[in-house]
């Protein structure tokens, strides 16, 4: 949900996400969150981690706590690495309600919180954002 916002505020950012653990597909739920405000990730796809840790990026971002533990090693340059922590609504349990419910306050929390560090740490940079971003 974070590279679909990110890349919604900003078509010049060089985004790239990946997880620890991917799934097979991005969850459905997510997708549906995210249609809800106008943002199709339905084309997205998991990737690992480990494809990328030898390039470069201005930006590694943590988006999970269990990710931020098991961050590898990334043997490109990284000029910032943040963690910018949710709670995986992947975990929760229930019915599609309860499981929806919690995806769009994840979402919410992904979108004003993205929002702010776009706005601070790239509009407000003295580079045009043109940045690499990388967030799991």
């Amino acid at each position: 949900m974070a590279e679909g916002f990110l890349r919604s505020m900003d078509v010049n950012l060089d985004i790239v996400s990946a997880g620890t653990k991917p799934e097979l597909s991005v969850n459905p739920f997510a997708v549906k969150v995210m249609s809800e405000i106008g943002i199709d990730i339905s084309a997205h796809y998991p990737k690992n981690v480990g494809l990328f840790t030898g390039e470069n990026f201005d930006y590694v971002i943590t988006v999970c706590d269990n990710a931020r533990e098991s961050c590898p090693y990334f043997s490109g340059e990284v000029k910032h690495r943040i963690h910018i922590g949710f709670e995986d609504p992947a975990l929760v349990r229930g019915a599609d309600e309860v499981i929806l419910a919690k995806y769009r306050e994840v979402r919410d929390l992904i979108t004003d919180q993205f929002r702010e560090f776009y706005q601070n740490a790239m509009v407000r940079s003295e580079k045009p954002p043109r940045n690499r971003l990388r967030h799991y």
